[in-house]
């Protein structure tokens, strides 16, 4: 389901997809009705590198079945 990756300003790293069943992704900041860092993404099983500044807090729009960990550094 779509959720909050992080609460507050962060570096977002990138994303490791799990498992997947044709599940999308589009990655957020600002919440749910934030701006779009990505256009729909379909992604593959493994890691993919996704490096982007978020200055309020990141968002994951998720679509069909999608299994993803994201790695991200916290603002200081």
């Amino acid at each position: 389901s779509s959720a909050a990756i992080s609460t507050g300003p962060c570096q977002l790293l990138g994303f490791y997809v799990n498992s997947t069943s044709s599940g999308t992704l589009v990655i957020k900041d600002g919440g749910s009705s934030g701006t779009a860092l990505s256009g729909t993404i379909t992604p593959a099983i493994g890691w993919h590198r996704f490096p982007a500044q978020i200055g309020t807090s990141a968002y994951a729009t998720i679509g069909s079945t999608l299994n993803v960990t994201f790695f991200f550094s916290a603002a200081h």
